[in-house]
């Protein structure tokens, strides 16, 4: 990390922080994409501090997007004085990341959109904000549904930072695709859900980013605040502007363990079931400081029993949708070669995957795609994230994502 200082009176109220703001320490105060409300809350912030810093890495980026955004408005022939005025807010800066234009999403921007709209007390700009990252999010899922729950898993699994963004948008991607691929259920009631599992924590969201890194178990009031918040939730949406009935009803009973057929629900109830298998199951996916994640397998199996040890009928959706082997997690293979799953196969236990560490134990120079339909290839454990000594290069094997199956698919034996 490297810290520069910034002057506090560049810091724009009421807009996103384009850059985290630390102390001299490096301990972060304010995450990037945060809304500083009034004067008072960031002279609050300051303190008896003599300065506030900023990561340079951070800072650059931020300057290259900028740049950017100007580039565009020139290609775009705007006038000369329009140009100069342009001020652009840390969204649109992130949206310009978007990969040079390609339309590949930039999933650590992502998390601060996420991030700054569970935060968002304000009417006018909350909806925006949720509408913009939903429709992000169903255009990913969408157009590559492995790759966003590759994002989304590995994310999860790995890091503990922006927990409450990364947990919403990981619950609402798997819900969309149950209730789309498996569920059948109309487009309208798919948006209503996914909005539902974005917001289901709202009323908690600080609460569960410090509890991600407290190592101490939840103390009395903090336990008195999760068990209210999914009723805090639906209040701080009401206040939000939120008149949606189901999606108020399915945020309110997400915690609600009510085992059986979703037949016999009604449409909100539906939904509450299917939030609940999900949150279950990135829940158990996360890292904590206070201990380590579940095997993704292990977590999803969880899910798929209910509350009297039958199939529960949303669980096993989820399953069908995202698979015993979900993208982002890691297998060892018949070879005792050890793996990441990339892509969904044709059932929920044979997946593809690219070889990380080849039979003799050694990182492969160049990813191998293997399919465990085939015996040789045969997925015979989970693997723990922590037990795999390689560092994921994200884009790397988000690439692999989106290739069809035979592409770059050698049968032979790995390195």
């Amino acid at each position: 990390m490297n810290l520069v200082t910034v002057n506090v009176d560049t810091i724009r109220i009421g807009h996103p922080l384009p850059f985290s703001l630390r102390d001299e320490s490096g301990v972060l105060l304010a995450a990037k994409g945060y809304v500083v409300d009034n004067r008072d809350e960031l002279e609050l912030m300051v303190g008896r501090r003599t300065n506030l810093f900023i990561d340079v890495t951070e800072s650059e980026s931020h300057h290259r997007a900028y740049v950017g955004k100007l580039h565009t408005l020139v290609r775009e022939d705007r006038p000369l004085g329009q140009i100069a005025e342009s001020q652009f807010s840390s969204l649109e800066l992130a949206s310009s990341r978007d990969t040079a234009g390609t339309g590949e999403p930039d999933w650590l921007d992502l998390q601060v959109q996420a991030h700054a709209m569970l935060r968002d007390s304000n009417p006018a700009s909350f909806r925006d904000r949720l509408d913009r990252l939903q429709a992000q999010l169903s255009r990913h899922a969408r157009l590559n549904p492995d790759g966003t729950l590759f994002a989304l898993i590995h994310l999860s699994s790995s890091e503990v930072q922006l927990y409450s963004a990364t947990h919403a948008m990981l619950v609402s991607v798997m819900c969309s695709l149950a209730a789309r691929e498996v569920l059948k259920w109309p487009a309208e009631m798919e948006a209503t859900l996914c909005s539902a599992a974005l917001t289901m924590n709202i009323g908690m969201t600080e609460l569960q980013d410090r509890l991600a890194v407290q190592k101490e178990p939840p103390s009395p009031e903090q336990r008195r605040q999760i068990d209210q918040h999914a009723l805090r939730s639906v209040r701080l949406l009401e206040q939000l502007g939120v008149s949606d009935s189901c999606w108020l009803e399915a945020v309110l009973d997400h915690h609600t363990k009510t085992p059986g057929p979703l037949a016999a629900r009604g449409q909100s109830q539906r939904m509450a079931r299917l939030i609940q298998r999900a949150d279950m199951f990135a829940a158990r996916l996360a890292p904590r400081a206070s201990r380590p994640p579940e095997l993704p397998a292990t977590a999803m199996q969880a899910s798929y029993f209910d509350e009297n040890r039958q199939i529960d009928e949303a669980g096993a959706a989820l399953i069908k949708a995202v698979g015993i082997y979900s993208p982002g997690s890691f297998v060892r293979l018949a070879t005792n070669e050890i793996a990441v799953v990339i892509k969904r196969g044709a059932n929920t236990t044979t997946p593809r995957v690219a070889i990380l560490i080849n039979r003799s134990g050694m990182p492969t120079g160049e990813l191998i795609v293997r399919d465990t339909s085939q015996r040789d290839f045969r997925i015979v454990t989970s693997v723990a994230e922590r037990d795999v000594k390689v560092k994921i290069n994200l884009q790397r094997l988000l690439v692999l994502t989106k290739a069809p199956a035979s592409d770059r698919l050698w049968q032979g034996q790995g390195r």
